[in-house]
Formats: structure tokens, C-alpha cells, sequence
């Protein structure tokens, strides 16, 4: 049946350094594939496209304490990088529950698993809220240990489709879940001023809001749209024009992350989610249950940190981390996303 194998096709070449656009790249399609490019990617402290890697595995690992027999949950399942490592703990006894909201990385990510050995037989893998916890509970029972990686995985950022990166042209979208609720385009164009530079302050601290929000108005009332990516960029260096050349450049990109941050977080209601998260979470853990958060800004980290305490004062948790918990100077050279990353956790009583 030689014969009829289908034969690896070569990848397209460039002209060029660069491919001319995200859809000609190769990586974002199996990046498994190309191991030694994805080495030399990794090795230089960058995250190939279309891939996502874990951060604070080490740390995760070594709080929860994972026991063969136990079932787990891993609120943010994305590319399954922490899934798998709590898997292998499991040592085939036990299961894992892992939830997206992404239906589009999410079935990737099963078939990825499924390809490793972990079936549906020790892991399943449902396309649900994480604030939506207590119905998971509801059907499966409590759970021994959950994560929650609030993060945006790496597969989201790289695919410009998403839109959720500036330093690539595509539609500004934003949404976890593209097939639900409204694209981040559609929401600026329905707030108002000063619900804009609410957002921005709120969701990203962002100290040029309000200079961004009259350059988005100004955009509005000349009817010129913002439904890229790019073109929210052309309005935070237009926003950011008065800045002195010598400094203007960071100040644009930090505007940018910060700017993107507040309108995905807004899009996604990320802190109504994680709020509704947290409320729920001492519910479906089993006593002695251990919980890990892994937050990426300020406000999130925030929210944990409130929570954890008030409950430990309540004594529904016996134990919390007193001092937040970040990945080594290694894993932030290997990996820059890792950098901003604060892990906190609580222990059921």
C-alpha cells in the first residue's frame, strides 16, 4: 500500500526573508512538524507561530501535588501544554476535565492530546465558559486540583484572523469565541467617549486614554473606520503624535498592548468571568482541593489576590500563597511571554 501513502508536501518557498503573509507560513499549520525550526525559535526566547508555550509548569506542578486516581480540572485548556504535563502526573489513573471557549483551538487541542495517548477515557475536553464551573462540577463531581491560565494563548496572538495583535494587519476581532457576542470593531464603534476611556483606564491603566479616546471619536465623526487591527494602531500614533520623537516609538507600542488589552478584556468580559470564576471555585473543589491561578496584568491579579484572602479570612480556604509566585530569570529568557506572569494559590479546607 506504499503506493497510496500521501506524500509530506514540501513547504512553500519565499522570496525573501519573510513569507509574504500569515496564510504562507508553514508553522501555523503543524508546527510539530518542523522540530528543528521550532528549536532554533525557542531557543532564541521567542514562541514559534501557531504555537504556545506553558509557563511555570515546574511551579504548577510542584503546588498541586497531582496523585495518580485524582480528577482535576483545567479551566483554560488552549494549547494543552499544562494539560498534558497534569496528565502525565495521572499516570494513567484518574481524569481530567479541560474547558475553552474556543471551538476552534479547543478541537485542535484534543486531537493533539488523543495523538499523545490521552483519550477520552482520562481526559475530556468540553467548549465551556471557565465561569461556568459549577455546571461541570454539577455533572462530574469535585475536583482534586484546578488550574486556570488566564492568559491568551499563543495561537490566538499569531493568527492575525483573531485579531488580536497590532504588529499584524487583520480584522479587529478580539473575541475568544468568534462565533458569539460582538467583535471588538463593532464595540468601538457603539461606546461612547467616556465609556471608552473608562475601558481603557479600568482594563489596561493606560495613561494616554484619554488622548486615544478623542483620536477615536475624531476617527468617528470624520467616518473613517477602525476595523483593523492596523487601523487602531494608526490611532494610538495619531493619539501619540504630540510625544517627542525620541520617546514616541515605546510609548506607541505599550499604548498598543495596553490599548488591544482593554478592548479584548471588554469584548470577552474577562473580569465579569473570572469574578463569577472565583466565586465558584471553593465550590467544586473537594476538601484539601488545590487551586492555581496563573493572571497576566495587574487588575486580574488583583482580583485573585482579594478573593484568596477573603475567603482564607472566612476560613473556606485553610491555606493561600502570602507572596505571589513568578516564573525564573530561565524560563523568561527562554520564553518573553513569561515575563509578566504572577502565579497565585489557595488550598480547600
Amino acid at each position: 500500500m506504499k503506493n497510496q501513502e500521501v506524500k509530506h508536501q514540501r513547504r512553500v518557498r519565499y522570496s525573501g526573508t519573510h513569507p509574504k503573509n500569515y496564510k504562507e507560513k508553514y508553522k501555523e499549520l503543524q508546527p510539530e512538524k518542523y522540530a528543528d525550526t521550532i528549536s532554533k525559535v525557542i531557543s532564541k526566547g521567542s514562541t514559534p507561530a501557531g504555537m504556545h508555550i506553558s509557563i511555570c509548569v515546574k511551579e504548577i506542578l510542584e503546588f498541586l501535588q497531582i496523585q495518580p486516581g485524582q480528577v482535576g480540572l483545567d479551566a483554560t485548556l488552549g494549547y494543552g501544554g499544562h494539560t498534558l504535563e497534569m496528565l502525565k502526573c495521572l499516570e494513567g489513573q484518574g481524569h481530567i476535565y479541560g474547558l475553552d471557549v474556543d471551538p476552534i483551538e479547543s478541537s485542535k487541542t484534543k486531537v493533539r492530546l488523543a495523538e499523545k495517548g490521552y483519550g477520552e477515557d482520562i481526559l475530556t475536553v468540553k467548549l465551556e465558559n471557565f465561569a461556568n464551573i459549577d455546571k461541570v462540577s454539577e455533572e462530574v463531581g469535585k475536583f482534586n486540583f484546578v488550574l486556570a491560565d488566564l492568559g491568551v494563548s499563543s495561537m490566538q496572538i499569531d493568527n492575525p484572523d483573531r485579531g488580536f495583535s497590532y504588529k499584524v494587519d487583520g480584522p479587529l476581532d478580539l473575541r475568544m469565541n468568534p462565533q458569539k457576542g460582538v467583535s471588538a470593531a463593532e464595540r468601538l464603534a457603539e461606546m461612547d467617549a467616556e465609556e471608552i476611556q473608562g475601558m481603557l483606564i479600568e482594563n489596561s491603566d493606560e495613561p494616554y486614554a484619554d488622548e486615544i479616546t478623542q483620536t477615536i471619536v475624531e476617527w468617528r465623526r470624520r467616518g473613517k473606520a477602525i476595523s483593523t487591527t492596523t487601523d487602531l494602531k494608526h490611532v494610538v500614533e495619531e493619539a501619540l503624535s504630540f510625544l517627542p520623537v525620541a520617546e514616541r516609538k515605546e510609548a506607541v507600542k505599550k499604548s498598543c498592548q495596553r490599548t488591544f488589552q482593554a478592548l479584548r478584556i471588554d469584548v470577552n468580559h474577562e473580569f465579569e468571568v473570572l469574578y463569577a470564576f472565583l466565586e465558584k471555585l471553593p465550590d467544586v473543589l473537594a476538601p484539601g482541593g488545590r487551586a492555581a491561578i496563573l493572571t497576566f496584568h495587574s487588575g486580574e491579579d488583583r482580583m485573585v489576590k482579594k478573593s484568596f484572602k477573603q475567603l482564607y479570612k472566612e476560613g473556606v480556604y485553610q491555606e493561600i500563597s502570602t507572596d505571589v509566585i513568578r516564573p525564573s530569570a530561565e524560563e523568561c529568557s527562554r520564553n518573553s511571554r513569561a515575563r509578566s506572569t504572577k502565579m497565585r494559590w489557595a488550598i480547600r479546607a
